[in-house]
């Protein structure tokens, strides 16, 4: 017999869950996939009831475990891996789990059969997955593209003006959970925020609240995001001082804004394409 994927500590007694999975790794750009989820387990008082085997699914020489060692004595030792979190709302609205995550390096079909089989057990139905991507868009830009398994989920999506994805080239786990999820009746959506290429280095809080209030509406809980909102006004007049000091990444920005304003995707590429200028905000902006 199989070992277990995952290690439960306790099932939950929820109403009609919803759950959201954010990954880190290949597709967490600007730190939105794993940010939203931490923010969500924060922000909503998640509980954690279930962790991942990292033994099964994870490469240690790829992801490797982080050692904490103080004066010669080994303090902590931590693996690669994720947990699952539950939120009980008021009686209107639905309960969520959310699992926040390393993005797996092996087994992914074994890692989706054990997700469905929990979210069997839960009562899911419906299931996000959350993926971020860097882009040839402006950082004041909020997009957001989406898959979704059913045309009612697809029209919800264009309710709220997700854009279809349209891709083909290297896939992360979300294509894999999206594929088996159709196949067993669950309704799949993976939401992709599109994160501006010339910035990288810290968290994009205009895209987090934008995808939260996305979240809510598809989810039906209550979300406020003021706060991310008010972390982005701060963060956006930083960005803003850097450009002004930047005159190559002055010139990028101003290309895909004419391109913008033309309503060319394409002529947005070329512009991005003609200056490969990329800032680490990690090295200009003041910490905190």
């Amino acid at each position: 017999m199989p070992e277990s994927g995952f290690q439960i500590n306790t099932h939950p007694a929820l109403d009609r869950p919803l759950l959201i999975a954010g990954f880190d790794g290949w597709g967490n750009a600007m730190n939105i996939a794993s940010g939203m989820a931490a923010y969500l387990i924060r922000k909503l008082n998640a509980q954690r009831f279930a962790g991942i085997n990292s033994d099964l699914f994870y490469h240690y020489d790829e992801n490797r475990p982080f050692v904490n060692v103080k004066d010669g004595e080994l303090k902590s030792l931590s693996h690669p891996g994720g947990s699952f979190f539950a939120v009980q709302t008021d009686s209107a609205r639905r309960d969520l789990i959310i699992l926040q995550a390393d993005e797996p390096n092996l087994r992914w079909l074994y890692f989706a059969d054990e997700l469905f089989s929990l979210c069997e057990r839960l009562g899911v139905t419906t299931i996000i997955t959350l993926g971020s991507m860097y882009d040839n868009v402006l950082h004041t830009d909020r997009i957001v593209s989406g898959i979704a398994s059913t045309q009612d989920l697809t029209r919800r999506l264009k309710e709220k003006n997700v854009r279809s994805v349209s891709y083909q080239g290297p896939s992360a786990i979300h294509s894999t959970l999206m594929q088996k999820g159709a196949q067993k009746g669950f309704q799949c959506l993976s939401l992709w925020s599109h994160c501006p290429y010339y910035l990288q280095g810290a968290t994009h809080y205009g895209l987090l609240s934008h995808l939260g209030l996305l979240l809510s509406f598809l989810g039906e809980f209550e979300l406020d995001t003021s706060d991310l909102e008010a972390n982005w006004k701060e963060l956006n007049k930083q960005i803003q001082a850097l450009i002004e000091e930047t005159p190559g990444l002055q010139s990028v920005i101003d290309e895909l804004r004419k391109a913008k304003v033309r309503g060319s995707w394409e002529r947005m590429k070329e512009a991005a394409q003609k200056d490969g200028k990329v800032i680490n905000l990690k090295d200009f902006l003041e910490p905190g």
